[in-house]
């Protein structure tokens, strides 16, 4: 195909029946805000937030829109397109497996699927695609074409990208209690249990930490890579989950953002007896707590993580091509 031809056929895929993509000036307001009032195709772009540190991305299926962090902080925000009735997007955490910047379907038709970046070898994938209004692809993330190829040049292999149905925003958080050392009269059983510490097993970067109460396990992956797990309960409801997203380091304390996949959208701050939810190995915990930093996520979901297990299996970054 020439690149007249392609150019063309992009152009085709972005204009037909949709809105036309528009950056939002943001003025004061940040990034966050400004998300929720996002009209279809426009996006809102403010790197200069946050020059440096790891990304990380959020798509919110519930109110088709996503959020991109960088070093824990919010810099961009777009509406998308997700899978529609049928085909629709997991939910779960992955990252990014390849990048393409001209790309073309395998599957459906050898359709353009410009700004690609691969999320799962079964054909999952962030790209730049038509946006009518709501969810309309067969599994694929659309992103507007200009948001696609700034996001293009700011990612990297392996970036974290959590998919989740949140019927809110974010909202500063407590610190989670998986990634603390649990204090006295607060103690569990699992205080001493046995654990697995592997972080030879991969090579210094982003840490996102899987909680399944299902399973009553915590797996610790960088890089897409398992570097621990442990045993760990949760009491109390959990809901379809949860996830924190580590924002910055103000000298005293971590700050965090958190996300509930589900539930009444108002108040999210986590409550001040939050840590005695959780009853894992203390050791581990100050392990997780010390390879943490900004932009590293803590996922809690009440799903199993192992195949073949009874209730709906959650993805968790898939790294092996099938």
């Amino acid at each position: 195909m020439t690149k007249t031809t392609f150019l063309l056929g992009t152009i085709a895929l972005l204009t037909a029946g949709t809105a036309d993509a528009q950056a939002v000036n943001r003025g004061n307001r940040p990034v966050i805000e400004v998300a929720a009032s996002l009209e279809n195709g426009q996006y809102v772009w403010a790197p200069e937030l946050a020059p440096d540190g790891p990304v990380l991305m959020v798509v919110n299926l519930a109110t088709q829109r996503a959020i991109l962090f960088r070093n824990g902080v919010p810099i961009a925000a777009t509406t998308v397109s997700t899978g529609k009735e049928g085909n629709e997007t997991p939910t779960g955490v992955f990252t990014v497996l390849q990048k393409r910047k001209e790309h073309y379907s395998s599957t459906y038709n050898n359709a353009p699927m410009p700004n690609m970046q691969r999320l799962t070898w079964g054909g999952i994938a962030l790209h730049a695609g038509k946006l009518p209004g709501y969810p309309a692809s067969h599994g694929c993330i659309r992103l507007p074409m200009a948001f696609s190829a700034l996001l293009f040049d700011v990612t990297e292999l392996g970036m974290t990208v959590v998919i989740a149905s949140i019927p809110a925003l974010p909202q500063d958080s407590a610190e989670p209690a998986i990634a603390v050392s649990a204090a006295a009269g607060e103690r569990g059983s699992l205080d001493s249990a046995p654990f697995e510490w592997h972080p030879e097993a991969a090579p210094p970067g982003i840490v996102s930490v899987v909680v399944s109460v299902a399973d009553q396990r915590a797996v610790v992956l960088r890089e897409g890579v398992e570097i621990g797990s442990a045993p760990v309960r949760v009491s109390g409801p959990v809901g379809s989950g949860m996830a924190y997203i580590y924002r910055a380091w103000d000298g005293t304390a971590r700050q965090w953002l958190k996300l509930n996949f589900a539930g009444s959208g108002q108040g999210m701050d986590v409550p001040a007896n939050e840590g005695q939810r959780f009853d894992a190995p203390l050791q581990f915990r100050t392990l997780v707590g010390d390879v943490l930093q900004p932009g590293s996520t803590i996922i809690v979901t009440p799903e199993s993580l192992s195949a073949g297990s009874t209730g709906t299996q959650q993805t968790v970054i898939e790294n092996e091509e099938s």
